[in-house]
């Protein structure tokens, strides 16, 4: 057996867990990149409460998987956890629906759809694993494209900047050009660009 805080032989962090934890390991099982057993610290390292509950298969955050102790006194009360839990998930898909919306307009669209994920994240343990995925895929798209050659980068560039300007027509085609615009950027709009 490998004692806690040892490197196994392929030089991945290996720790025990205790006895009769919540999901389902017993002593001596090995966690990779654990620090210890759930509830208590190993040489001064704080226990990731969030990290646990993402792991303990249910859906709603339990007071114990809080370092906040305002929010564990709010859950602690069946009618007032219910109350803020609604309030989240009500915000939360407020800002999501807002920011898909926000989408293909120019602007911090996607931003939104993460800020609205993140508030979901604070109270619903399905909303911190699809935060989870979509931060790896992020994480995964840049490395992707920081690899790739400075030739490559640019065209990426200037494909996504002609969508927006594409969009952006495309708004002012339908909506109109707004009338609080210079009379020499209407003119060239209306007549350069057939709008």
């Amino acid at each position: 057996m490998i004692a806690a805080g040892e490197q196994a032989m392929d030089g991945e962090d290996v720790h025990e867990t205790g006895v009769g934890e919540a999901d389902g390991r017993e002593a001596g099982d090995r966690v990779p990149g654990g620090r210890g057993t759930r509830g208590s610290a190993v040489a001064g390292a704080a226990v990731d409460r969030n990290e646990i509950a993402r792991h303990d298969r249910g859906i709603l955050l339990d007071a114990e998987d809080d370092d906040w102790a305002w929010r564990r006194r709010l859950r602690a009360n069946p009618a007032t956890a219910r109350l803020y839990r609604l309030f989240i998930g009500v915000l939360g898909l407020v800002i999501v629906v807002g920011g898909l919306l926000l989408v293909p307009l120019p602007g911090p669209g996607w931003v939104i759809v993460f800020a609205g994920l993140a508030i979901w994240a604070s109270e619903f343990e399905w909303a911190q694993r699809l935060l989870d995925y979509a931060k790896d895929k992020l994480r995964a798209w840049n490395g992707w494209v920081r690899a790739q050659a400075l030739w490559l980068q640019a065209l990426a560039a200037l494909a996504t900047m002609a969508f927006v300007l594409l969009v952006i027509w495309a708004m002012l085609k339908i909506s109109g050009v707004p009338g609080f615009l210079p009379d020499g950027v209407e003119y060239f709009l209306q007549n350069t660009l057939a709008l």
